[in-house]
């Protein structure tokens, strides 16, 4: 039977790292279970040349940059990461003999044994939404992408993009230098976007199309064209393109966590102030997490990752103190 880690972090994105590093500076053994093959969550799986501007100390950095540097930080104490990994079942364990209280985890591979269990999936299991026109899927590889994973796939070519959120004004911004020429259609008047990205998108060559919609793509074995209507008046406009970008978002589940007895609220799982899920020794960190006042940003989910930590650090050794001191006294 392999032995007990002290903490068994479900999911290697960003906030998954980061507790890690936390754990790791607490003396904590950690391993790190991830369904991905890779570590870095979506950083790495959807958009690893996407500039993330939302990272303290960074006025902008690629997505695939921050993960090395997330990943050098999080594995620097030894922390095992156990990838290709999806978690299934959960079982809690009584203390016997010399073993204490625990968790056993079992994933499609084998099981892991850890005295806490730090959540940190991100929205957990994603897919992209599809485009909603009939046949979409047909396009694939053939000019539609719902990510971009290499900047350089779109040079010279003329894009279009579709939707109104961060990624979707990020990748309109991203692209506009390198591009022959690109159009973004929004089926609203708003932006759900980061204000200053909108307002940068602005000083671009993105052509703004507001109140559109996608109707049909066209083309002869690969896109040539995007029919797309206004969806005040229904008229129709026909744009050249030879790629279609759409950023409409994912359709996320928890999936099996969704059977371990946590409290779930809108897809999401409930913790109080200090990460605390309502199971013991269980807490959660980031985006998969919920409570009043939360914000699902990167940072944000950093300091939950550090609170869950000390809490569960006390919580297994009572002996230790909440704060462990700044890492600068190290």
């Amino acid at each position: 039977m392999n032995a007990i880690a002290d903490l068994a972090v479900i999911g290697g994105g960003p906030v998954g790292l980061y507790a890690a590093f936390y754990a790791g500076l607490r003396q904590m053994s950690v391993k790190i279970l991830d369904s991905l093959e890779e570590l870095g969550g979506q950083l790495t799986a959807l958009y690893p040349e996407k500039y993330i501007y939302d990272v303290a100390g960074f006025p902008k950095i690629f997505a695939k940059e921050l993960v090395t540097g997330l990943v050098e930080q999080g594995l620097q104490f030894g922390a095992l990461p156990c990838l290709g990994e999806q978690v299934k079942t959960l079982k809690l364990v009584p203390a016997a003999g010399l073993e204490p209280e625990h968790y056993v985890i079992g994933t499609n591979r084998q099981s892991h044994r850890a005295r806490l269990i730090c959540i940190c999936a991100g929205v957990g299991s994603f897919t992209p939404r599809s485009l909603p026109i009939e046949n979409a899927e047909q396009w694939i590889g053939k000019g539609l992408s719902y990510f971009v994973k290499r900047v350089e796939d779109f040079r010279d070519k003329k894009v279009l993009l579709v939707g109104g959120g961060d990624s979707a004004v990020d990748w309109a911004n991203m692209l506009a230098p390198i591009t022959a020429e690109q159009t973004l259609i929004h089926r609203r008047d708003k932006f759900r976007a980061h204000e200053d990205s909108v307002v940068k998108m602005g000083h671009t060559r993105t052509r703004v199309m507001l109140w559109h919609e996608i109707k049909r793509i066209e083309g002869d074995g690969k896109i040539e064209r995007a029919v797309v209507y206004d969806n005040r008046t229904q008229e129709e406009t026909t744009i050249e393109c030879d790629a279609v970008v759409s950023n409409l978002g994912f359709v996320n589940t928890l999936g099996p966590i969704k059977d371990w007895g946590l409290a779930i609220e809108k897809n999401s799982i409930v913790v109080d102030r200090l990460m605390r899920t309502n199971q013991p020794g269980i807490f959660s960190a980031g985006d998969i997490c919920t409570y009043e006042g939360k914000l699902k940003l990167i940072a944000t989910g950093f300091a939950e990752a550090a609170t869950a930590v000390n809490f569960g650090k006390t919580l297994i050794d009572p002996a230790a103190k909440l704060f462990p001191g700044h890492s600068s006294e190290r």
